[in-house]
């Protein structure tokens, strides 16, 4: 994976689960040895409808969006004292200023909840509208684990998943974590009359079939220790239940073009609501 040089980039909006973020991602731009970059977004929609605009409605909003940067600010260096940390203002929907800023960064980051304390607010109105729609990773910040130790990696033996195997091995050896790859199979429907299956050769097969696809990246990631872990079961439910002993989670996301992109995979979807630890959503893209 090539050495991250551009800035980490992480949202705020004030709120606690915003702050989290800060942190998080003033630990990771420390880790990755790269400055963090703040941004706000001053949206005047909520309040400046264009049938009843009100006048200087950005001048208004902006002192309060910039006292919201200085503490977020003061929080990442307070957290890692020497990093270098700039913010920046902008107006516009907050998905729209960070798809932006994605264009100019090695990765994303925001949290899981949004101002006002409702579970999920951030992530539905702002996250859906990122991840697996910018070229960079995208993380959005939930509390870690009490005792989690690894890095687990969602394998769905596609070359899709070559840029989410990447980032996932990368983070292992930085962390020093071992890696855990979970790869979730189920026996076919079968149509017509049922056909006897042996589902332990299945099993196995799927097995072998997924060893020989992470042959290469287990040797060129020979200081990461890896396991793999081969579950009957549908692949949310066996990567929800392995992020709950994660420091943090790796999925990718099939970004094509413009138009396959539209909808966050329902994977990716699932995760980002209902993991026990951060996620990184990582977009493949095929050839």
């Amino acid at each position: 994976m090539t050495p991250f040089t551009d800035p980490v980039v992480v949202g705020t909006d004030g709120s606690a689960g915003a702050t989290a973020a800060v942190e998080w991602a003033a630990d990771h731009a420390c880790l990755r040895g790269v400055p963090l970059r703040v941004v706000h977004a001053v949206d005047r929609l909520p309040y400046d409808a264009p049938c009843y605009p009100i006048p200087d409605c950005y001048d208004k909003l902006a002192p309060s969006g910039r006292q919201i940067l200085d503490h977020a600010a003061r929080a990442a260096r307070d957290r890692r004292p020497g990093l270098g940390v700039t913010t920046r203002l902008a107006e516009g929907r907050p998905g729209r200023v960070l798809r932006e800023q994605a264009s100019g960064a090695a990765e994303v980051v925001i949290g899981s909840h949004g101002a006002g304390g409702f579970p999920g607010m951030l992530l539905g109105s702002v996250g859906n509208q990122i991840a697996g729609h910018v070229a960079v990773p995208v993380v959005v910040v939930r509390p870690v684990p009490p005792e989690a130790a690894e890095i687990v990696a969602g394998f769905d033996c596609t070359e899709t998943s070559g840029a989410a195997l990447a980032y996932a091995f990368e983070e292992a050896r930085l962390r020093g974590q071992r890696m855990r790859i979970v790869c979730a199979w189920e026996p076919p429907v079968p149509y017509g009359p049922a056909i006897a299956m042996d589902l332990d050769e299945m099993r196995r097969a799927a097995e072998e079939y997924a060893r020989g696809e992470l042959r290469s990246w287990q040797g060129a990631y020979a200081d990461v220790k890896t396991e793999l872990d081969m579950v009957r079961g549908h692949p949310v439910s066996a990567l929800v239940e392995a992020s709950s002993r994660a420091v943090l989670l790796v999925v990718g996301s099939h970004g094509r073009n413009a138009f396959t992109a539209a909808v966050l995979g329902s994977v990716s979807r699932a995760l980002l609501a209902h993991a026990h630890c951060p996620v990184a959503v990582v977009r493949g893209v095929l050839s």
